[in-house]
């Protein structure tokens, strides 16, 4: 085993190096491809937790004994000139490497084993650890150990990642003018004055079950003892007189062919209220449920679908680009998201939480908790920002929520029917039961409770601690003050659901 100084290089000692990078706290390790300019080509070069596999190069995670970042020097494509190995703090530890006992790189390869203890660092929260980079048609490693006090965005962001980048935007949808939709929702805008009516059920004309019609009862008969019941046939007990005896009708059909005369299947299930509803783009299928009328792409909860018609095809997005997914991981905020498309009716839920559509117009955004999120239109774009006065304080969305702006439809989940109330004078509510409101509100944080002896002495009112709300806008609060992740199926999809991440206001803003 060979020791490096910082600057120092060596001949890679084989043509497969394994890079794996130990610490005393928890970091998230990852690689970026460079080209000449010292840049990534693109963000896939960037190949981290959220984007294991690069040409040339995989990520594994150490499960505690340190991640792992297996570089094929052959593989690489030829437009590539060098591989840098970073590390940085996850947010769970130390706020700084100053703050840490050790961090060493150690590079092996078929021909000898090469370490890199850093040291010497401070308020640094990323560091580049070693570098392989070609030489004059050769491969050689560098010990680095430059820091970066921006964390892994800054690190990112130096070598062109663009972390703002959005997903590439689907091709528009036809657009369905809301008069057309079956179910009338609540427009984002309350404090407009708007009025309106309870959602109306529509029975589609398309897609409820047919059956042949009953014309009455077979010759001979009397009529059904009760509505709903099947025509007497065989297998029930034979009419009482004084009715003549008949003989007994045909056998039927088998009841799978209800074209050949069968006798239908009756139950309240076939009440149109459980018929599906019609109707593209986002719709309400129930108080549970909602139904997409896929004609391009949409976007929706992973996990979420419960059942679908057509031809759909599924992928995963993780949290939806490079920069998101880094925001995810450091926040424990985000959406995990899967695009689904193609031409079909797809069905989504999420434990069985109760469902609400809410149409955006562009004048104002909603803040929400990403676990709260189930689907949106992709004309909607979504960031992860901190809530405003929350910093030192752990919210419903753990000091981070999900902003969604611009013009679309979303649904939203909650436990339990939610109370929506109009932010016309000064509003408090439970950091854990408020879930969604305008963005344009200011948010802080109001203490209830005294600190004085009787806090000391374990008295409270158990409710130290509420999110204020002023402004001109709407809070929806659920009837329930479920921790983070509650019943909803985990905050956000972050790989730390529920982290407070108060330390890294700093970074992200």
């Amino acid at each position: 085993m060979t020791a490096l100084a910082p600057g120092e290089n060596r001949p890679a000692p084989g043509d497969r190096l394994m890079v794996t990078v130990t610490c005393s706290a928890p970091v998230d390790v990852s690689a970026l491809l460079l080209a000449a300019d010292g840049k990534v080509r693109s963000d896939g070069d960037f190949v981290f937790f959220n984007q294991p596999v690069g040409p040339g190069v995989t990520y594994r995670h150490g499960q505690g004994s340190g991640d792992v970042v297996d570089v094929r020097p052959p593989a690489l494509p030829a437009d590539i000139d060098k591989v840098v190995v970073t590390a940085s703090l996850d947010g769970s530890g130390p706020p700084t490497f100053g703050s840490v006992g050790s961090l060493t790189a150690t590079i092996t390869g078929e021909q000898d084993t090469l370490t890199f203890p850093l040291s010497k660092l401070s308020t640094e929260t990323a560091v580049v650890c070693v570098e392989i980079y070609r030489r004059a048609g050769a491969w050689k490693v560098r010990a680095v150990g430059q820091g970066y006090d921006n964390g892994l965005a800054g690190v990112a962001t130096d070598f062109g990642v663009n972390i703002d980048d959005e997903p590439v935007p689907p091709a528009p949808a036809p657009s369905v003018p809301h008069s057309s939709r079956t179910d009338p929702t609540v427009i984002a805008n309350p404090v407009a004055g708007q009025q309106y009516s309870p959602p109306q059920y529509q029975a589609p004309h398309d897609r409820a079950p047919q059956y042949p019609a009953q014309s009455g009862p077979p010759p001979g008969y009397p009529a059904a003892p009760a509505a709903g019941y099947p025509p007497p046939g065989p297998g029930y007990p034979p009419p009482q007189q004084p009715y003549p005896p008949v003989a007994p009708p045909p056998p039927p059909t088998p009841a799978h062919s209800s074209q050949q005369g069968a006798q239908p299947m009756h139950s309240e299930l076939f009440d149109p209220r459980h018929a599906e509803v019609s109707g593209m783009g986002i719709q309400k299928q129930g108080g549970k449920m909602i139904k997409v009328g896929v004609n391009g792409e949409t976007l929706v909860r992973s996990g979420s679908m419960v059942a679908y018609q057509g031809d759909l095809h599924f992928q995963a997005l993780g949290s939806g680009g490079i920069g998101r997914a880094i925001q995810q991981r450091l926040t424990g905020e985000g959406v995990p998201l899967m695009k689904v498309s193609g031409r079909g009716d797809l069905f989504v839920a999420n434990g069985a939480a109760d469902v609400h559509i809410i149409d955006l117009d562009g004048t104002d955004g909603l803040t929400i908790n990403g676990s709260n999120v189930l689907a949106f239109d992709p004309t909607l774009g979504y960031d992860i920002r901190m809530v405003q006065g929350a910093a030192g304080y752990a919210s419903n969305a753990g000091l981070f929520n999900c902003v969604f702006s611009g013009r679309g439809r979303i649904a939203i989940t909650s436990h339990g029917s939610p109370v929506v109330l109009n932010v016309d004078q000064p509003t408090y509510a439970d950091p854990q039961a408020a879930i969604a409101w305008s963005s344009s509100l200011q948010t802080g944080m109001k203490r209830n409770d005294s600190f004085g002896l009787g806090r000391l002495m374990g008295r409270s009112t158990g409710e130290g601690m509420t999110l204020s709300f002023s402004g001109r806008g709407f809070v929806i609060v659920q009837p329930s003050e479920l921790p983070p992740g509650g019943m909803l199926g985990g905050t956000g999809g972050g790989q730390e659901a529920g982290q407070s991440g108060g330390l890294l206001g700093g970074l992200l803003g």
